[in-house]
């Protein structure tokens, strides 16, 4: 009987012990994760802001302001008014130059991406330039080329006077698509129409 015991009594010492170890093995884990998050968070935010400024900058006419500080949110469809975008407000001289407006559609063939569309103020698009993407490299990735065919013709477009058809040839749109990559370029389009949305949404405020 005794030995019996002993041999319980090891097992729940064992079993104390190994639950001992894993308790202190999970707090300098979380210790851990907390410090390098405290750490990284300051540089990840600034990277963030330096690529969205470089965005900004890359899609509206010259500006003296800065418009990562002017930011406001904007629904493009008046039915969710809890789903914003951001539109960042350029101006020189005090007057409104342009808005970059982030645009994230769902429709990519690598899943979602984000786009920032440069508008002058009577709706013309002075730019775009992709902010993040998980495209096919060689294909759908095209949309980060700035000087390719596709991203060009969008170029001096105003999309909010009816005067353009936002979609692919494909679709019956005026637009040309990256050549096998049409859900990529549908993709782009749907974007560009959410960026319209939300124009048209300021223009009317």
């Amino acid at each position: 009987m005794r030995r019996g015991r002993t041999v319980n009594m090891a097992k729940k010492s064992s079993l104390l012990n190994m639950a001992l170890v894993l308790t202190l093995v999970c707090l300098f884990a979380s210790a851990a994760v907390a410090v390098v998050y405290s750490i990284t968070k300051e540089p990840i935010q600034k990277a963030n802001i330096e690529k969205i400024n470089k965005a900004i900058e890359a899609v509206v006419p010259e500006f003296d302001n800065n418009p990562s500080e002017e930011i406001i949110s904007v629904a493009p469809n008046a039915s969710e008014p809890d789903k914003t975008n951001k539109v960042y407000i350029a101006k020189k001289d005090s007057q409104i130059v342009g808005y970059a407006i982030e645009s994230t559609t769902t429709k990519g063939f690598g899943g979602p991406f984000t786009i920032m569309v440069g508008l002058t103020p009577d709706g013309t698009i002075y730019n775009t330039s992709v902010i993040s993407h998980a495209e096919t490299p060689g294909l759908g990735a095209k949309i980060t080329d700035n000087s390719s065919l596709f991203i060009q013709q969008w170029n001096g477009k105003n999309i909010v006077n009816g005067s353009l058809k936002i979609a692919v040839k494909k679709d019956g749109g005026d637009i040309d698509a990256i050549t096998a990559s049409t859900i990529t370029s549908r993709a782009y389009c749907d974007a560009i129409e959410i960026a319209a949305s939300v124009f048209e949404n300021i223009s009317n405020q």
